[in-house]
């Protein structure tokens, strides 16, 4: 039907039941199909499939709905290693084999570099996946709760919700954790350690927190509680330390209401307050609250991929922005003159510096502030030069202050590295719109399984 020259989108209603192929992937992992052009969301769905599915939630022209039955399964589709995979929230695209996910997240860059920055033919080249889609993340957080029989359980949450579905093997994670909550839970039955409730604001332990060294085969296990020690914990320690590589017990205090997992204070039970590994040749040290990339493999793939595109000779002045513990300044650094990181968390600066003094790196340095504020006043006082910038923005892109200050520069080449490929494509637009050209855009599937890719993009100054 017509309306105005134009197809008129037939409503939906909740409870309703439609057959809808899918046709795409949405942000969070959700399948995404059209029945008479109302959009349709469904998780657990996989492009290709063609499904019945039930309408959970009807907007105007969207809705959500519940997959019921697969009446055609779609080509690309593959049976989960992970017998939770659909409960849990952390792997929304497990069912979709690997090589097609690569096509999908390659496609979402591409489509939204057309669709929102308006770039008719961006200068692709072919993503870089990863060789084991599995077993690849060096962190992991496990909540801690209890079940119903008052039985003590870790796992993950389900999707879109804080009820823990009961799984302490992770198949993105590493062996290890499996045996770590094997010990935590067994020490927490003996001793009658209560597990926090959210609800109540009462209990003791919140989470798990492991991180575990690729390169180093160093272990951390860091105990989220509400409350200032364990009891009897000297028995835990005992435990834990029968793992070859541990290397760090920690405490993590969060006596806070609220959803947040880390608090501020650290108590040592064990050995160092973290643990060292390595991306490439730079080592790092990683505390419990240090932010690092869960994926060594694929980060150091992501960051040669930006030294590759900022193209340095040894002569280059280069800024890092949103720098966080200078992981990528201290890539750059063994290539360039001069590095300037700068980052807003006065603690990822304090692991920068530190990092930087590790390795012996002295022409990297650092500065606490908010990127957009540091630049322009660096540039406003007229002592600021810059031959590249490389930005790595939180997932809202970069600031618009900062966009400016980087025109009004005149560098003439910018690496954006991002997790974001639809803030990615706004911001290209801004700059380009300014003055530079896309040149060469890559993607880097960091998170496989996930509906998440990482994007490394090179702008360079129009003319120069």
């Amino acid at each position: 039907m017509k309306k105005n020259g134009r197809a008129e989108v037939i409503s939906m209603k909740k409870n309703d039941l439609v057959k809808v192929k899918i046709e795409d992937i949405g942000m969070d992992g959700e399948g995404i199909g059209k029945v008479d052009g109302y959009t349709l969301f469904v998780k657990d769905a996989v492009i290709g499939d063609v499904i019945e599915a039930k309408i959970t939630k009807a907007k105007k022209n969207y809705g959500y709905a519940r997959m019921l039955t697969i009446k055609e399964p779609s080509p690309y589709r593959i049976e989960a290693k992970c017998p939770v995979a659909r409960q849990c929230g952390g792997c929304q695209i497990q069912e979709m084999s690997y090589e097609q996910q690569l096509k999908f997240k390659e496609n979402k860059i591409r489509n939204n570099l057309i669709r929102i920055g308006k770039f008719e033919n961006p200068p692709m080249e072919p993503i870089i996946g990863m060789k084991e889609p599995f077993y690849y993340r060096n962190k992991a957080q496990f909540p801690i709760g209890t079940d119903k029989d008052g039985n003590i359980i870790a796992g993950f949450y389900a999707g879109r919700t804080h009820n823990i579905i009961p799984n302490r093997k992770c198949f993105l994670g590493v062996d290890i954790n499996e045996t770590i909550l094997d010990k935590v839970i067994d020490y927490m039955t003996e001793n009658k350690v209560s597990s926090y409730d959210e609800a109540t604001g009462k209990g003791l332990v919140r989470h798990v927190l492991i991180r575990y060294g690729f390169r180093t085969k160093e272990i951390m296990v860091c105990i989220i509680v509400n409350g200032k020690s364990l009891p009897n914990q000297e028995e835990l320690i005992k435990s834990l330390c029968e793992l070859d590589g541990m290397t760090s017990i920690t405490l993590n205090v969060n006596r806070e209401k609220t959803n947040v997992i880390l608090g501020r204070e650290i108590v040592e039970l064990w050995g160092k307050g973290y643990i060292e590994d390595y991306i490439g040749d730079v080592k790092y040290q990683i505390s419990p609250l240090s932010f690092y990339q869960v994926n060594p493999a694929q980060t150091e793939k992501l960051y040669g991929t930006a030294l590759e595109y900022a193209g340095l000779t040894g002569n280059e002045t280069v800024w890092d922005l949103y720098c966080g513990i200078g992981t990528i300044s201290l890539f750059l650094a063994q290539r360039a003159k001069q590095v300037y990181g700068v980052e807003i968390v006065p603690e990822a600066i304090e692991d920068a510096r530190r990092n930087a003094q590790l390795n012996g790196i002295e022409n990297a340095e650092f500065y606490v502030g908010k990127s957009e504020e540091v630049l322009p006043k660096k540039l406003a006082e007229g002592n600021v030069k810059a031959d590249v910038i490389v930005v790595d923005p939180p997932r809202k892109g970069c600031e618009e202050a900062l966009l400016k200050a980087i025109l009004e520069m005149e560098v003439q080449k910018v690496v954006y590295v991002s997790c974001d490929s639809a803030t990615l494509a706004r911001d290209l637009r801004y700059l380009c719109d300014g003055g530079y050209e896309v040149e060469r855009v890559r993607g880097v599937d960091m998170f496989g399984n996930t509906g998440h890719v990482e994007t490394v993009a090179l702008l360079t100054r129009k003319g120069q």
